[in-house]
């Protein structure tokens, strides 16, 4: 029963999803595409679980190779000591290079905590545009960590909603007041999936070859990818 009740209320919520960010996404496809076209890099940032949804746009088969995430080798248990997010973001900034007219995208569901913000603020400085991908509603209902008194959305230059439940759980259980289920990872993969896709719409339009990755599983793969990267030295977080 319960197994029925996830995927039918996750398959309403990922149509919502795809309908209530649809105008967003066509926005920032010319614009990342262009970006993309010039030999820009497309960086990602999720603290804690949020990493998930940053590391499956990073040297994923049929996604671009020019994506690079900041990793937090804590796994977010220290995401709201302030000034830990700007100090990963100094260091990968010295190691891959975060340029001006690139994007970011960073990803925290609640939105409220220091590092991710952080990042943000990081990237906005130098130049990047930043998309926060996190769930709005989940975020007007909480209080920010940090002490500059602003949420992910607040900063961003661009939002994505994941269209998130508070709590990050759909099915309610027999238990009063305890509910399971969650969106945010589903919901997170979706959006930046559409978002390549827009992208990759946007290149063809423009006549430019994507920078797109193959399987290595498939005959000459490997070499193929190998060769996009090196127009990429030392910019990406995953060598191929």
């Amino acid at each position: 029963m319960l197994k029925e009740n996830y995927f039918k209320t996750t398959q309403t919520l990922l149509e919502r999803v795809y309908l209530q960010n649809q105008s967003t996404i066509e926005r920032l496809g010319p614009l990342m595409a262009k970006s993309v076209a010039d030999g820009g890099v497309i960086h990602t940032f999720g603290s804690g679980h949020s990493e998930i949804i940053g590391r499956e746009m990073v040297g994923r088969a049929g996604g671009l190779v020019c994506v690079s995430a900041i990793l937090d080798t804590t796994g977010g248990f220290i995401e709201n000591l302030e000034g830990y997010g700007s100090e990963l973001a100094a260091r990968y900034d010295r190691n891959h290079g975060l340029r001006a007219d690139e994007f970011i995208i960073v990803i925290s569901n609640s939105g409220k905590n220091c590092s991710p913000i952080e990042v943000a603020n990081y990237a906005k400085e130098k130049g990047l545009k930043v998309i926060a991908l996190t769930s709005v509603g989940m975020a007007k209902q909480v209080s920010t960590k940090h002490s500059d008194g602003k949420k992910l959305h607040e900063v961003a230059d661009f939002v994505l909603d994941n269209c998130g439940s508070m709590g990050d759980a759909i099915v309610e259980l027999r238990e009063k007041g305890k509910a399971a289920g969650p969106t945010s990872t589903l919901a997170g993969a979706l959006l930046i999936n559409l978002l390549q896709m827009e992208i990759l719409d946007q290149l063809h339009e423009m006549g430019v070859e994507a920078p797109l990755l193959r399987s290595q599983n498939t005959e000459g793969a490997m070499e193929a990818n190998r060769a996009l990267a090196r127009s990429y030295q030392g910019r990406l977080s995953k060598p191929l």
